[in-house]
């Protein structure tokens, strides 16, 4: 049972949780809720790879995370590196075996470019500032292409998925802000590391800046109602001016967690305004 609990947590499940929501919704976008067979695939497969990358980046991570997060269950001694490996080699399979029950064009996207872009993320791309932010991002923005293809409706989903790249990468700048000690010991060069935590306030204030602008544009030229408004200020940038005055006024690791927490919910949040301002 011990043992069960500890893989439990290995694959971070709010996080794996968020990513089968986040595909529930786009099929509600979609209007496709009724073809549930491939819906269930769809979440199943995002489920599976995303809990298998999170494992896979645990097992690599075993230096930092004995620094960052020394509770997690590797660092923690209570499951084996090579245990995690292996789980994380059967989820990536499970994902692949599953996503080989859809289309073909989404299976390649699923097999051919997310899972060997997860790996490489993993073991080559992590440390390097801003590409590694970028190749989260993109993994992230092209699960919605992988919906919209696997249902057979790929245009929708270019919005979400935009949003999804966007907020993803802040977050992702504003981990590595979180991670800062733990990635000085590993040698990462990220991007808070090559200029400092203030640097990459300033960054990741001007990104905030950008998306809140942008995110408006979908209102104003009349692609989503009132309710896209509405539930867009709430939940996304509303949450994004708090990030940024809470790492201008206070920029430090404890703030930079704090803010991670806070943006990990804004993608649904988009995605909820997306799917209300299409009713």
């Amino acid at each position: 049972m011990k043992d069960i609990y500890n893989y439990f947590l290995l694959i971070r499940p709010l996080n794996v949780l968020v990513s089968g929501l986040a595909m529930i919704i786009s099929a509600a976008i979609l209007d496709s809720l009724d073809q549930e067979l491939i819906v269930i695939l769809i979440v199943l497969v995002v489920m599976t790879y995303t809990a298998g990358a999170n494992s896979i980046n645990d097992v690599l991570d075993l230096e930092i995370d004995k620094v960052n997060r020394p509770s997690r269950p590797i660092p923690s001694k209570n499951l084996k590196k090579n245990k995690a490996l292996i789980f994380s080699f059967f989820l990536f399979l499970t994902g692949s075996v599953l996503s080989l029950q859809l289309p073909s064009n989404a299976y390649f996207i699923s097999i051919v470019v997310s899972m060997p872009l997860m790996v490489i993320y993993s073991t080559h791309l992590k440390s390097k500032p801003l590409i590694g932010n970028v190749a989260v991002s993109f993994i992230i923005g092209l699960s919605f292409i992988f919906c919209g293809t696997a249902i057979g409706n790929v245009y929708p989903m270019w919005t979400p998925g935009l949003l999804a790249f966007s907020l993803t990468f802040i977050r992702e700048i504003t981990k590595d802000i979180a991670d800062f000690e733990g990635d000085q010991i590993a040698k990462y060069n990220t991007y808070p590391i090559q200029h400092g935590i203030k640097g990459a306030i300033k960054l990741i204030s001007f990104l905030s800046f950008v998306v809140c602008l942008v995110a408006l544009v979908p209102y104003f030229n009349n692609t989503y109602n009132d309710w896209y408004l509405i539930i867009l200020l709430i939940g996304v940038e509303i949450p994004l001016i708090i990030v940024v005055l809470l790492l201008v006024k206070n920029p430090t690791i404890s703030s930079a967690i704090l803010s991670s927490k806070i943006l990990k919910f804004s993608t649904i949040m988009g995605l909820l305004a997306i799917y209300t301002g299409s009713l």
